[in-house]
């Protein structure tokens, strides 16, 4: 137990307290939580940083060569170990419900010690409908709670290196919204990890655990673009999504530049074409011959080299396997229709790579926002009832949410709009330095995996309040199963040990045990198509 008096500080600089000789300084974490006991308020901190201090210089060297006596007289008094506190709430001692950023100041020598679960109780809050455990501090086991009405209130993201458990600190924040019902969810599932199951790596290699879809059942709606991996896989899925060529834009090309190599004037080349062409621009371009694209040029006024090496490079595009020439039906509308009845969305990409993930993701967010736009202003006009909030989840964010792009996908729109549609964003990535920084900025409630590039570190705690001891306690952090939470969902910031994705779990939030998933024959069954 740390034990501990506050010696000097300021509310700039923060405070420092030295450590009690009953307290090893072996045992202060860097991250842990701290209290202090000022005489009218209780100030809750998380420890920044440990160091020793001296009286002077010079007792650093003989405390260190004494011995015996010498030493047991200058540890302690001549040099002693120290700990850097920068309070972030204070709670009235006499009104313990009243829980406020910090703004003033302990007393000198206030007692300084670890937090109890009380504490973290009266901090976090118990676990609730809306206010969901996603794991326990360092050294105690009790939950720590995030507001999910508050997470989905902006957009959120969960970041960390690969292999750091930022996939299951994902699974268990959507699990939490999809029990709590506080928002509907659309999930981008690129690598098939949160739809029907996932991989988990165990001490005997890697085992299956439950996803959406098996856990919630009849409540989320699981769609694939690549039925015959889903067949592989044993997935039973609700519908096949295919698009149709008339729904790409050349906003969705620009995305797509640096994949497909398009130098700068290919995009105003693509407005040119639309221009000519109209709504279908992509199928008529393509349907051109090579050969004929030089009367083509003479006739639009536009170079024909350009025009080759675009007809050249979309043809990557056409070549996607989910692309269809005509569609009858609206896969748009029917998941509006999902989410519209309290249902959940998982789009899962099978084998499909970079590029089709990249296009799809973009299209279908594009259309749906739009279709919030459209609700969220017909309620205001008529007084109606506003559509369900929506969280998006999608991973590889940075390819969306780049500074070269962000200004042109949808996705910078709604990170920009915060929730004036009632969509939001929970971005996953492992790479913040590729975000946009004006992105990460409205990003409400951070959650961070190890992270270890300069460049991404910087980037996550841009605009945070107490950048330097963040970055203090993202050092510490473990590289499994450990994450910094910090921002508008937490009261204030928190190391955790992330929760077991266990039957333990199943049996919280969806009310069955887990298991490995049942066996599904799907050879030879019928997908339901599905389509835009």
């Amino acid at each position: 137990m740390m034990e501990g008096h506050i010696i000097e500080g300021s509310s700039a600089a923060g405070l420092t307290a030295k450590l009690d000789e009953s307290t090893s300084v072996e045992d202060v974490k860097l991250g842990n939580f701290a209290v202090i006991e000022g005489r009218r308020h209780l100030y809750f901190s998380l420890i920044a940083d440990v160091r020793f201090q001296s009286t002077h210089p010079r007792f650093f060297v003989e405390a260190a060569e004494a011995e015996g006596l010498t030493r047991n007289v200058l540890w302690g008094t001549a040099v002693y170990p120290v700990v850097a506190l920068k309070p972030s709430l204070q709670v009235d001692r006499e009104q313990p419900e009243d829980v406020r950023p910090a703004k003033t100041l302990p007393e000198h020598g206030s007692r300084v010690r670890d937090a109890t679960e009380a504490d973290i109780y009266q901090i976090f809050g118990a676990p609730s409908d809306t206010h969901f455990a996603v794991g326990r501090p360092l050294d105690l086991e009790t939950p720590v709670c995030v507001d999910l009405r508050k997470l989905v209130q902006r957009s959120a993201g969960v970041f960390g290196k690969a292999g750091t458990g930022k996939t299951f600190l994902t699974r268990l924040l959507l699990a939490g919204i999809v029990r709590s019902g506080v928002a509907g969810v659309l999930v981008f599932d690129a690598h098939n990890e949160y739809g029907w199951s996932g991989k988990k790596e165990g001490p005997a290699g890697a085992v299956q655990v439950k996803g959406l879809k098996q856990l919630f059942q009849s409540r989320v709606a699981l769609f694939t673009l690549d039925p015959e991996s889903s067949r592989r896989r044993g997935v039973r899925v609700d519908g096949e999504l295919t698009l149709a060529y008339r729904q790409i834009t050349p906003e969705d090309i620009l995305l797509l530049s640096s994949m497909l190599n398009l130098n700068a004037t290919a995009y105003e080349t693509i407005l040119a074409i639309q221009r000519r062409e109209g709504e279908d621009w992509f199928a008529a371009f393509l349907r051109l011959d090579p050969a004929d694209l030089e009367e083509y040029a003479k006739e639009t006024g536009l170079h024909h080299s350009a025009l080759l090496a675009l007809h050249r490079k979309l043809e990557r595009i056409r070549r996607l396997p989910f692309l269809r020439q005509e569609v009858p039906d609206d896969a748009v509308e029917r998941i509006m229709g999902f989410l519209g009845r309290g249902m959940h969305v998982v789009l899962e990409f099978g084998a499909t790579r970079e590029l089709g993930y990249m296009l799809v993701a973009n299209i279908l967010t594009r259309r749906i926002h739009e279709e919030y736009v459209r609700r969220m202003e017909e309620a205001f006009a008529t007084g109606g009832r506003e559509p369900t909030p929506l969280v998006i989840a999608v991973e590889e964010a940075h390819r969306f949410l780049h500074p070269s792009v962000s200004r042109e996908t949808i996705f910078g729109t709604i990170a920009r709009e915060l929730r004036k549609y009632n969509v939001t964003l929970l971005i996953v990535d492992q790479r913040t330095s590729g975000i946009d920084t004006e992105i990460l900025s409205q990003v409400g409630t951070k959650m961070a995996c190890k992270l270890e590039d300069e460049a991404d570190i910087t980037a996550l705690l841009s605009g945070a309040q107490d950048a330097p001891a963040l970055k203090n306690a993202l050092a510490t952090l473990d590289h499994k199963q450990q994450a910094l939470l910090f921002g508008q969902a937490l009261p204030m910031p928190v190391i955790i040990r992330t929760r077991d994705y266990d039957e333990a779990f199943y049996r919280e939030v969806a009310g069955h045990d887990g298991g490995p998933p049942p066996a599904v024959d799907l050879f030879g069954a019928d997908i339901e198509e599905v389509v835009i």
